[in-house]
Parts: C-alpha cells; sequence; structure tokens
C-alpha cells in the first residue's frame, strides 16, 4: 500500500490531480473559519466548547449540522449550511424522478439529466435561503429547546448578535447562501478535475476534521486534569481504540458485501464468431441504500422538534414534544422504524427487478434455473428484499451506537459520533471511492494497487515454477491482527510507564 502513494507521484495526471484535491480541500477549510458579518463567534464557540462536548447534553439539531458543516457552524462561517442543502436537493429530485412520469421520462432523453442538475440547483438556492433565514433568527435570538444552556453562555460572553436588524438577517442569509454554492462548484471542480465524488468529499473532510476536537474530548474523560490521581484506568481508552478500529472493520465488510447472482448468456454464432455462453455475476448490495436511510430518519426527527420550539418556545406541551423527539425510548423507537421504512423505500424506488429482467431477457441472459421474464423479476425482488432487512439492521445498530457509548459508556457526545452513525458511513465510503478511482490510475500504467500486487506482470506469462505465491486472506488476516496487537501493547506500555511516574 505505501508502494502505491509513492507511485501516484511518478504519473503526471494522476499526481495532478491528487495536488488539485488537496488545493480544494484547503480553500474548503479555510472558508469554514470565517465568520458571519455581524457575528461574535466566540460565544458559539465557547458553547460548543463546554457543552456539546459533554456526554448526553447538548442539541441535536446543532450536533447534526456542526458535523457535517466540519465545524463551519461553531465558527458561525459562512460555510455554515455545508453542502447539506445540495444533498438534500439531489435526493429530492431522484426520489421524484423515479415516482414523477414526466421527469422520468426527462431523464431518459438526451440532455435530460443536465436540465434536471439545473432544477436540483434551483431547489438548492430556494432551501439554502431557507435554512440560512432559520440559522439567522437563531443566531439573533438563540433558543434553549435547540441550543440547551444558550442563555447562559450569553450571560458570560455577550450576545450572539450584537447589532441585529434587517439589514443583519439579510446579509447573513446572502452569506450563507453564496457559501453552499460556492461549496457546490468546489465539488464539482473535485469531480471534474480532482479525485474522487467532489460532495461526498468534502462531508468526508468537514466530519474527519472534527476528530481530533473528539480525541481531546476522549483524552479528557479518561484522563482527567489536576493535581489528583485519576480514577480512571488507561485500559478504557485502548479498549476504546480497540472497538473503534471493529467497528470501522464491520462498516467496511457489510459496506463492501454483496450477492452474487450468477447470469448466463445463451450463444449466438454471428458469421464465424461465437457470442455468449459465459457466465457473469449480479452484484446486489447488503446495504443498497447506504446511509440514506440514517439521514432521512434524522431529519425527519429533528426537522418537526426544532420547528415546533421555534414557533412555541415557551410552551411546555411543545417542549415535551421536542424532548421525545430528541431524547428517550420515543426517539429511538421512532428511528428504528425509519430506518427500516426508508431502507425498503429507497430499495423500492431505485432497484426495478422488472425491468433488470426485461433487459437480460432482450440481451439472451437468464438467471440457472429460473426462467426469463416474470419469474426472474420475482426472483430478483425476493432476494433483494432479504438482503435489504439485513442492511437494515445492519444500518440500525450502526446509527444506534453513538447513542449507547454516550449515555451508557460516558463517551463525549463528540467522540462517540465517530463510533458509528453516518459519520463514520460517509467517511469508509467516501474513502473506499477514492481508493478505488486511485487505483484505477495505477493499474491503467501498470502499477500495483492499493490492496493486491502484481496484477499486471507484462506481456509475457511466467510459468507457475518462476511465480513467487500471494499471499493468503487467512495470514493477511492474522499479519493484521498481530499488528493491531502490537500498536495495542505500545499504547498499554506508554500509559502504564506514564501513570508510574
Amino acid at each position: 500500500m505505501i508502494s502505491a502513494f509513492f507511485n501516484i507521484r511518478k504519473i503526471p495526471e494522476l499526481r495532478n490531480r491528487v495536488l488539485f484535491t488537496l488545493l480544494m480541500v484547503v480553500l474548503y477549510r479555510i472558508g469554514c473559519s470565517i465568520t458571519c458579518p455581524g457575528v461574535n463567534a466566540s460565544v458559539l464557540k465557547h458553547y460548543f466548547v463546554e457543552r456539546m462536548s459533554n456526554s448526553g447534553e447538548g442539541g441535536g439539531a446543532a450536533a447534526l449540522f456542526n458535523i457535517f458543516s466540519g465545524g463551519a457552524l461553531e465558527q458561525c462561517a459562512v460555510f455554515s449550511l455545508g453542502v447539506m442543502p445540495y444533498i438534500s436537493a439531489s435526493i429530492m429530485m431522484q426520489l421524484l424522478t423515479a415516482v414523477v412520469p414526466q421527469l422520468g421520462k426527462l431523464a431518459k432523453e438526451e440532455g435530460g439529466r443536465q436540465k434536471i442538475s439545473q432544477y436540483t440547483r434551483y431547489v438548492t438556492i430556494i432551501l439554502c435561503i431557507f435554512q440560512g433565514l432559520l440559522m439567522t433568527k437563531q443566531f439573533v435570538s438563540p433558543s434553549d429547546s435547540i441550543l440547551p444552556g444558550i442563555r447562559e453562555t450569553m450571560s458570560h460572553y455577550g450576545p450572539l448578535v450584537p447589532e441585529a436588524g434587517f439589514w443583519f438577517e439579510l446579509i447573513c442569509v446572502v452569506s450563507l447562501t453564496a457559501g453552499t454554492m460556492l461549496l457546490m462548484w468546489l465539488g464539482d471542480q473535485i469531480t471534474d478535475r480532482g479525485v474522487g465524488n467532489g460532495m461526498s468529499l468534502i462531508i468526508a473532510v468537514g466530519i474527519v476534521a472534527r476528530l481530533p476536537a473528539a480525541l481531546v474530548q476522549a483524552w479528557k474523560t479518561v484522563v482527567p486534569s489536576g493535581a489528583g490521581v485519576a480514577n480512571v484506568a488507561p485500559m478504557k481508552l485502548v479498549l476504546m481504540l480497540a472497538f473503534l478500529v471493529l467497528v470501522i472493520a464491520g462498516v467496511i465488510c457489510l459496506t463492501q458485501a454483496q450477492r452474487r447472482v450468477t447470469i448466463q448468456y445463451a450463444k449466438r454464432v454471428v458469421g464465424r464468431k461465437v457470442y455468449g455462453g459465459v457466465a457473469q455475476y449480479m452484484p446486489l448490495k447488503v446495504n443498497y441504500a447506504g446511509v440514506m436511510p440514517i439521514i432521512f430518519g434524522q431529519a425527519l426527527l429533528v426537522f418537526p422538534a426544532t420547528m415546533v420550539t421555534m414557533i412555541a418556545p415557551d410552551n411546555a406541551t411543545a417542549k415535551k414534544f421536542a424532548e421525545a423527539l430528541n431524547s428517550g425510548w420515543p426517539h429511538y423507537f421512532i428511528y428504528s422504524l425509519l430506518i427500516f421504512f426508508f431502507s425498503y423505500f429507497w430499495v423500492a424506488t431505485q432497484f426495478q427487478p422488472q425491468q433488470i429482467a426485461d433487459d437480460l431477457k432482450k440481451a439472451g441472459g437468464y438467471i440457472p434455473g429460473v426462467r426469463p421474464g416474470k419469474p426472474t423479476a420475482e426472483f430478483l425482488d425476493k432476494a433483494m428484499t432479504r438482503l435489504t432487512f439485513a442492511g437494515a439492521m445492519f444500518l440500525l445498530v450502526i446509527a444506534l451506537l453513538p447513542a449507547m457509548l454516550s449515555r451508557q459508556a460516558g463517551v463525549p457526545a463528540l467522540a462517540a459520533q465517530f463510533f458509528g452513525g453516518t459519520s463514520i458511513l460517509i467517511v469508509v465510503g467516501v474513502v473506499l471511492d477514492t481508493m478505488r478511482q486511485i487505483e484505477t490510475h495505477l493499474l491503467q500504467r501498470h502499477y500495483d494497487g492499493f490492496l493486491r500486487k502484481g496484477k499486471l506482470r507484462g506481456r509475457f506469462e511466467r510459468s507457475p515454477e518462476q511465480r513467487g505465491e500471494s499471499i493468503g486472506n487467512t495470514a493477511l488476516v492474522w499479519l493484521a491482527v498481530g499488528a493491531a496487537l502490537l500498536v495495542l501493547a505500545g499504547v498499554v506500555a506508554f500509559f502504564m510507564s506514564r501513570f508510574a511516574h
């Protein structure tokens, strides 16, 4: 793997793409530090440091937006909205394309995708203005139901907006909207001239940017500062790191997991050539919906509670309703139902077994043991239904892990976000996709990829005696386990020596 990184600089095109991507990432991180005009960013920064880092505290909506904006909300920056308005607009248009016949017909026409992309940008501007107006209202008069304890923080550090008014709201909304549109442009530039998907990479970079702060909070929790002796064993931090490695490994395995359905093509004789007669595979992913069910579930739980508390901030019933949706057993019960519902809903709208069966029939392909046509569609629908149930259970466990660690194990809420939920799924998916694109560039130029060596050996085939045997999967796993044990042993030795002195 290390040699693959060194081979990147040997390919001019790939090297330029990687450097361009890094430059765009730097520009994004700079924009996350530019505060909106008229906002005292130090007030909200102190609030997040004092409140949002503690386990079990902090507003769900603010924590969610701060994670996805890469800490831009904490700085009251022009990138506080992030690319989520564009992601929401893209999801809306994608679902409408599958549901509305006119949009579905437009998508199949020549140039239809460009028109739908243009409509998506228009919807993004509308969502930016709406969300920017709500965020500006919160800047002017923050609500304790959305940001618990914000009034107490403002009493110590002053108001969040010293001079509020119409012009401030107008400038702030325009700045937030312009920031999101600039992020859209940066994402498009990364996709066209860089490496990886631009929008997804921006979200992943924003999430990873919160990792140092999460590590600091976890360190302060396990190793409290002061003259007294720490009453928490250092093994807790080691176990947390080991559990984090297991969670990431599990997410990678289940994200890549798929069922390969054998497709056999009939032989056709055209002139003197014979076509077909070979077996191929149709991959059916276990986690077909990806991270979408978790995003939809969080949005449906956070948005109603936020709107109710904004409309009736002093109403006791509204506060109880918001608390029920933000925490407690009603939150987890409804959240679980929403994850299952949107998992099946996404598969039902995006996976079309009847169309796949018709395409296979036209191409002369069939599934062994299954008749072409309707029986093939029923077989694919049944197989996908079972896989979707397994994928929904996997998403449910991943989505509930941060809350369980925060409440039961005392892990800070900021650090718990990296043990599951939307954050870990997005980061793992983006990293795998980016590595896959870089590996494609390397293999096209006859270089070794990241995971396997010797895919392209040259023009001459070697005999079995001359070829070295590649390492097996079992041996590779044991090597990884041995390396992990060595790292953990080193961490334990470091902490034991630290506390011995």
